[in-house]
């Protein structure tokens, strides 16, 4: 029997199919490749995909869970396709929202025009977790914070593109959108120029880029440029393995740097070589013991003092969470408005604060209904999806929500889009997102796809990889069919 022949794509958003076979324009051709293939034969090059992957050692980690941390990334061969005009939109969308999310943390680190214009109110910045007092009243290199970004979109029922959250710190995932490509390119070589894909793996080369143009003015003409992470036993340790080892630098540890006259230094077997960019993929509470947290092991003492100095530039800049706070989410949409002049091209959900007390009322009188989420948590913890809870976690949640206001919102539970996904030998319907990732350096630039995310479980709409979630290989179009 053939691949999709009784697939069934129900009350939802279906990527592919309008209504149960009659497939999407945009995926006539990837329809009928798989339509030739035998279940035997789809079975064997999705084995051997996960096989190449655990021979890579492509995981991720679940601290968690007791049966063990490292997992191969769950990875479903039936990619997603999306047209050249709606990847057109979501483009103009996604710069536009870059733009001002760094117009916004420019400001509020300086003239703070937004708050006196009260657009954004002041205490929910200040009181946001990541915001950084010590970064107010000097300018970063470029005037770029945030030089990575993923930001999470979602479809609803109607197939209408909303922006979920952003991402400005460490955004994760990039390194399985490029291993996706290359496996789907092993498992079906001659499938990409026939139904014309655009390519992602210049994404590494793009990055190198903007580090370098964010190098201090004092930096050699090609500047040095490290990945500082936490070290092996980090959650996303493979990427950033991944990611130095692709732009050809070197991976760090804090113990591998040093400050000397407020300049940065690596070890190296040739004696001590300065750095002119970190790409840190920590926090900002474990770079600098002597600013930030005192025990911190993971850090370069001196850092943020040679970082103040001009001396060395961090990407993403320290203070860039209060970009990731989803109270200040909300205004996001404002922030286009008031910065850029424009109306945004992709909407927010609509977003309930339970710091305004008419709002709380209604969160809390419609926790079965909606989905709450703590203002800084992230990979799925710290969220109650009410339709799918159990009234002990809705009174948990109401007891959390009630102490600590600030630190929830809520939204309505959307039906997101679904796709169909390979279960238990057969295609259904998952539910899916999608994080591109946007660079910015000397211009914005955003890979022509991103990491498909998919809730493998059956029903649930929690995709991320610590909560059961999977990816797909995204394939953006040259034109539209």
């Amino acid at each position: 029997m053939p691949l999709l022949d009784k697939y069934q794509p129900g009350d939802f958003f279906d990527e592919m199919f309008v209504a149960e076979g009659q497939v999407r324009p945009h995926y006539a051709a990837l329809f009928d490749r798989f339509r030739q293939l035998e279940p035997e034969e789809f079975e064997s090059r999705r084995t051997a995909v996960d096989s190449a992957f655990l021979r890579q050692g492509i995981t991720f980690t679940v601290y968690s869970d007791e049966q063990g941390t490292e997992r191969i990334f769950p990875f479903d061969l039936m990619p997603r396709v999306i047209p050249a005009s709606e990847w057109s939109r979501i483009e103009t969308g996604l710069t536009q929202r870059m733009l001002a999310l760094n117009l916004f943390l420019k400001d509020i680190y300086s003239e703070q025009r937004i708050i006196k214009e009260k657009i954004v109110p002041l205490e929910d910045v200040i009181s946001a977790k990541h915001y950084r007092p010590e970064m107010v009243g000097w300018s970063v290199p470029r005037d770029i914070y945030i030089h990575i970004c993923g930001s999470d979109l979602v479809r609803d029922r109607e197939g209408t593109y909303f922006v979920l959250e952003d991402n400005g710190r460490c955004p994760s995932g990039v390194s399985y959108l490029l291993e996706n490509r290359s496996a789907m390119k092993r498992a079906f070589p001659n499938l990409f120029s026939s139904v014309g894909v655009r390519p992602v793996d210049h994404y590494t080369q793009d990055l190198l880029s903007v580090l370098q143009y964010v190098a201090p003015a004092t930096a050699k003409a090609q500047p040095t440029v490290a990945l500082l992470t936490p070290g092996i036993f980090n959650s996303a340790y493979f990427e950033h393995s991944f990611l130095a080892r692709q732009m050809g630098i070197q991976i760090v540890e804090g113990q591998d740097l040093v400050v000397e006259n407020s300049r940065v230094f690596m070890r190296t077997t040739r004696g001590l070589e300065q750095v002119d960019t970190i790409y840190r993929r920590l926090d900002d509470d474990f770079l600098d013991p002597k600013v930030f947290r005192k025990d911190s092991i993971l850090g370069v003492p001196g850092l943020f003092e040679a970082y103040r100095a001009g001396n060395v530039t961090l990407a993403n800049a320290v203070g860039t969470g209060v970009a990731d706070d989803k109270v200040i989410y909300k205004y996001v949409p404002d922030m286009i408005r008031f910065y850029l002049g424009e109306e945004p091209v992709l909407a927010n959900v609509p977003t309930y604060l339970a710091s305004n007390e008419k709002e709380r009322e209604y969160i809390l009188a419609n926790l079965e209904k909606l989905v709450v989420k703590s203002a800084n948590e992230s990979g799925g913890y710290g969220m109650l999806v009410g339709p799918a809870s159990t009234s002990k976690q809705r009174e948990e949640f109401r007891g959390l929500i009630q102490a600590n206001p600030r630190n929830f919102i809520a939204q309505p539970t959307l039906n997101l889009s679904r796709h169909p996904s390979y279960v238990d030998g057969h295609f259904e319907g998952r539910h899916v997102d999608l994080r591109p990732y946007i660079l910015y350096g000397k211009k914005i630039s955003i890979v022509p796809g991103g990491l498909t995310r998919v809730a493998l479980r059956k029903g649930s709409l929690v995709v991320n990889s610590s909560q059961g979630g999977g990816s797909k290989d995204t394939w953006v179009l040259y034109g539209d069919n």
